[in-house]
């Protein structure tokens, strides 16, 4: 191996920031000369992150919505990262392989800690059907605030749902590889929230995420 190519050379070397795989070794991560209490003392809260998975139909981007709502009426910067937003643009050049969906995951989970890094609360629904996906953004996360909330919701009651009308396509063969049906989802094993939305409300889920976020003090002197 060259000079050039050992790792006492590498300015990557030095990164401080938690590992992520890349191509090139010749980066450095920039450090923002804006310290996080800083940020929290402008916004009045610390950054961080909901994640929110499940089956589709679950209610994970209803639930996030309104949770983006509540957050915003309490005077916390919020916004939600939503699954089929993200593939309008970040993520529009993925297709729904077990690859590609990791790479969904991995593309959300990077987006939502620089967001939580600027100060910001971010809501991410996704399916993310994976363990392994979900446990690489919680350790993206380690010296930062992640809540991953398992968006419980029995199969059977989800396609009786079917808002998207996926479940009648996924039956009719026009969907292949369609998560609950002919893709696995791995449920979360160590969740810090679990919402059973078969009998719970959307307003009922949100409240209980705001006691969770208030109960961690990561709303700090919001409303």
């Amino acid at each position: 191996m060259s000079a050039s190519d050992s790792s006492a050379s590498d300015p990557s070397a030095s990164d401080p920031s938690p590992s992520s795989p890349r191509r090139s070794s010749n980066v450095v991560w920039t450090e923002s000369r804006v310290s996080p209490e800083e940020r929290t003392a402008l916004h009045g809260h610390p950054g961080f992150a909901v994640w929110l998975t499940g089956l589709s139909g679950a209610g994970k981007s209803t639930i996030a919505l309104g949770l983006e709502r509540a957050l915003v009426q309490a005077g916390v910067g919020a916004s939600v990262l939503d699954g089929d937003n993200v593939r309008h643009g970040l993520c529009g050049d993925l297709g729904f392989s077990p690859e590609d969906r990791s790479e969904n995951i991995r593309r959300v989970g990077e987006v939502a800690r620089l967001m939580t890094d600027a100060g910001h609360a971010v809501i991410c629904a996704f399916i993310s059907p994976y363990r392994a996906d979900r446990a690489r953004v919680r350790q993206r996360f380690a010296d930062r605030r992640l809540l991953e909330v398992f968006v419980h919701c029995p199969v059977e009651v989800c396609e009786q749902r079917d808002p998207k009308g996926l479940y009648k396509r996924a039956r009719a063969g026009e969907i292949s590889g369609f998560t609950g049906i002919s893709s696995p989802y791995e449920e979360p094993e160590d969740a810090d929230v679990v919402l059973s939305t078969a009998g719970v409300t959307p307003v009922e889920a949100v409240e209980t995420l705001m006691i969770r976020l208030r109960e961690l003090g990561w709303l700090g002197g919001a409303r």
